[in-house]
């Protein structure tokens, strides 16, 4: 293939990514406008969640089908099924028709963030595969603050149903380079073992129940929900233990650097996904500004993630990853904790300073474990371990999100019976409306119920980081560098080396 055809791949490649990668922040900065318009502040977070959830399901069901049915054809089909969920939201007239919009979004997107990582593996050498994996990073940063700009220019300047119609160029765009610039060899038949369908309806299944049930704890259907999961994950289990190619590698599990890892990830994940989600939210309602500053106020997080993680990278070489994976829990600690005590008089500023703490903690903790388990393992169990790894972060954010809004939800309901109102007859969409907020008629009551509600919210985000912060005290000692060695101290190495590889029936 031709350096000129491999360019123009990349440029489609990257474009796509950059979409992908930008929904995830660009729509939190719309929100708060979308409920004034609405309603549905109830369940805000399942906005978040269901496109966290489809996305992050899908991811390993999209790697196997292409190596079935090509990498190009599936990559084509998750971004025309990607712009049609962006079409989607953009005329949703419910937040209900606009959460199903979004679930559908997300499948979309399960296909291609893992899909450009693994054409760029496919079509690059080693070293120039290192250069993109470098430049596909800066393409992440970029959109991580780019995102919430672009979320609030497109509110407060035009309506928020641009911030889903802006997909729709780009993304033709990326497919037409992307089709007619490669021109990929036809898939040759082989003997491939059979796709984990069981394993990955399990998973799903049980994960949209447990969310569903984390909602409605107030209920005894709530409760229910959350028993099936249980029953489903114990099924999820047994049939992972049978499958050829599991979906869930139960083997990885009996090492404990990457159990911490794991854990880590699940907590971490929920701590800054779930508060990134709803800090539009407060510095819209409660501080009373508009959508572009919601957007600006989490551009320090993204910039101290971004540039963080870069330096972090160099650092392991200096000194053992154990003690980066600390102090990174420190800081995002610090700022979570910082998040816990704001109230209605806090600055902009001040919020900033602290989701650049969060920023900077995950920045410095989580490539530091993703290199540790990368080193760990095997070569040939590389794909899996990273994939769970990626996937553990992203369960751990959705379930954030979601319990987040379940606690929100009920503080609320609480603080508003506290000052004598009574929830079912308020107008919370209110507080997103500014007009409302400048006539006379406002309630500052019900902001600072609000306000109040937010801040109990931000202390059970809080509560997470401090538990990551407790599992990864029990990560192993040593540099990188001594990782694999002490997997043969505790035992491990020889249950990680047991993964059939596709020629072993």
């Amino acid at each position: 293939m031709s350096q000129t055809r491999l360019n123009v791949i990349t440029l489609g490649i990257m474009l796509s990514l950059f979409l992908s990668s930008m929904e995830g922040t660009v729509v939190g900065t719309a929100m708060p406008s979308i409920v004034a318009q609405m309603g549905g502040l109830s369940i805000y977070s399942w906005v978040f969640a269901l496109y966290m959830l489809t996305s992050t399901t899908s991811v390993p069901l999209y790697g196997k089908i292409s190596d079935l049915f090509g990498r190009k054809r599936v990559y084509i089909v998750s971004m025309v099924l990607f712009m049609l969920g962006s079409l989607l939201c953009a005329q949703a007239t419910s937040m209900e028709q606009l959460i199903l919009f979004r679930g559908i979004q997300g499948l979309a997107a399960g296909g291609v963030l893992p899909l450009a990582f693994i054409i760029i593996g496919q079509l690059f050498s080693l070293e120039e595969r290192a250069k993109m994996q470098g430049l596909f990073s800066g393409v992440w940063g970029v959109s991580a603050v780019v995102g919430p700009l672009v979320g609030g220019f497109l509110v407060d300047q035009i309506s928020w149903q641009w911030v889903f119609y802006v997909n729709i160029i780009p993304g033709l765009l990326a497919c037409a380079l992307v089709w007619f610039a490669w021109r990929e060899e036809p898939v040759a038949p082989s003997k491939h073992i059979p796709i984990d369908f069981a394993g990955a309806g399990l998973l799903t299944a049980g994960a949209v129940l447990l969310l569903l049930g984390l909602n409605e704890l107030h209920r005894p259907l709530g409760w229910v929900l959350v028993g099936v999961s249980i029953l489903l994950f114990a099924a999820l289990i047994w049939v992972e233990r049978r499958a050829p190619d599991p979906i869930l590698p139960l083997h990885l599990f009996r090492d404990r650097l990457f159990n911490v890892t794991v854990l880590h990830g699940v907590f971490a994940g929920w701590a800054v996904f779930g508060s990134l989600s709803f800090v539009p939210l407060f510095v819209q309602a409660v501080l009373g500004t508009s959508a572009t500053q919601a957007g600006i106020t989490l551009t320090p997080m993204s910039l101290t993630w971004t540039i963080t993680s870069i330096f972090s990278v160099r650092l392991l070489l200096k000194m053992g990853y154990r003690a980066l994976v600390l102090t990174g829990m420190a800081i995002l600690s610090a700022g979570a904790l910082g998040m816990a005590l704001i109230n209605e008089f806090t600055s902009p500023a001040l919020i900033m300073f602290y989701t650049a703490l969060m920023g900077i903690g995950m920045g410095i903790s989580m490539p530091a474990f993703l290199i540790a388990v990368q080193s760990r393992v095997r070569k040939q169990q590389l794909g899996v371990a990273t994939s769970t790894v990626q996937f553990s972060r992203s369960i751990g954010g959705t379930l954030g999100t979601s319990v987040l809004g379940a606690v929100l939800s009920a503080a609320l309901a609480s603080n508003l019976r506290a000052i004598g109102s009574d929830p079912a007859s308020i107008s919370l969409e209110s507080l997103m409306d500014p007009l409302a907020r400048a006539s006379a008629a406002f309630d500052e009551a019900l902001r600072q119920a609000l306000s109040l509600s937010l801040v109990q919210m931000f202390g059970v985000a809080f509560a997470a980081s401090l538990i990551a912060l407790v599992v990864v005290s029990f990560s192993p000692r040593g540099k990188i560098s001594q990782i694999e060695r002490m997997g043969e101290e505790d035992g491990a190495r020889d249950p990680l080396s047991r993964v059939r590889s596709p020629d072993a029936g």
